[in-house]
């Protein structure tokens, strides 16, 4: 596998820790530094970050009281938020980073522009995607495929708390087995959750291969990047 440019997209709930809610500033500073190693190692990176450590667009819709789509814009919003904190970690590394957001939050960040991404990331920068694709009813994981796709990058990588993709749930059940490889095709048929239907056929559209791995496994991205080693199940 050839890498030169990855889009990471990982959930807000990551950066939330144990409290399963809000900034944890260790893990926020652990992040930053894995980013910061892929980065030396001279790949070329984008990141997408969910916003359920803050709020989740679905969750808030429930109750009856606010809209579907007011809860959506909620969430891009909360993704701003986490865009923001992890750019202010990395910076504190050394490390350039470019924020841009679907939505204009003009005070805060770029706005998104195609080619400002392309450029930003060809001079070396991290650049975050931040508020989805800017409209309600699409998931950061749609999103995230859509940024990859745009930016041309090589792969996708779904960043979890888990290895890869298992044939049933590890927590459930001792002996499940985790997949090396699943399809595209399979992943959709068997409702295979590692990101959500739009987004898997999104990718199978465009063959872009779909990389899941453990984000918290110290040094394994950078492993399985530059080395094509490491942990991870790939959807292709």
């Amino acid at each position: 596998m050839q890498v030169k440019r990855v889009l990471i997209k990982f959930s807000g709930e990551a950066l939330s820790g144990a409290s399963g809610f809000g900034i944890d500033i260790g893990i926020l500073e652990y992040i930053a530094k894995e980013i910061k190693t892929l980065k030396n190692a001279g790949f070329e990176i984008g990141l997408v970050i969910g916003g359920g450590n803050i709020i989740r667009g679905v969750s808030a819709a429930q109750g009856g009281i606010i809209r579907r789509t007011s809860g959506d814009y909620m969430g891009m919003l909360a993704t701003v938020i986490n865009a923001v904190a992890v750019q202010e970690a990395l910076e504190s590394l050394g490390v350039e980073v470019r924020v841009q957001s679907a939505i204009e939050v003009q005070e805060v960040c770029e706005s998104y522009i195609h080619r400002r991404a392309i450029r930003h990331l060809q001079k070396g920068r991290v650049v975050i995607f931040a508020a989805g694709t800017g409209n309600p009813f699409f998931t950061t994981d749609s999103a995230a495929t859509l940024r990859a796709i745009e930016i041309e990058a090589d792969v996708i990588i779904k960043a979890t708390k888990v290895d890869g993709v298992y044939d049933k749930d590890p927590k459930k059940y001792p002996d499940a087995k985790m997949l090396e490889s699943v399809s595209y095709e399979e992943a959709l048929r068997e409702h295979i959750k590692v990101m959500d239907d739009t987004a898997i056929a999104l990718a199978r559209e465009n063959k872009l291969p779909i990389l899941i791995c453990n984000m918290f496994k110290s040094g394994n991205l950078l492993e399985i990047l530059q080395h094509n080693k490491g942990v991870y199940s790939i959807v292709k």
